[in-house]
């Protein structure tokens, strides 16, 4: 599992470097990704939508979102 830490940044930041990360993963590895800009929220799944990645919440509450992402 790749882990990566978000929170301190803020979209469209985060897009990118869950994209530039989403292009290193091997098809049997989970990115886990954590949120905290309310942009990104809506932003980072609605992009994993739209590409047909699968994701998965771990946890979403007022300090993080938290994601499990597959190809």
């Amino acid at each position: 599992m790749i882990i990566i830490d978000l929170t301190a940044l803020r979209c469209p930041l985060v897009l990118v470097k869950v994209k530039l990360t989403l292009k290193q993963l091997n098809s049997d590895q989970v990115l886990r990704v954590s949120l905290s800009d309310t942009g990104s929220r809506q932003d980072v799944p609605r992009f994993l939508k739209k590409v047909g990645y699968h994701y998965r919440e771990v946890r979403n509450d007022e300090q993080a979102l938290i994601l499990d992402i597959r190809k």
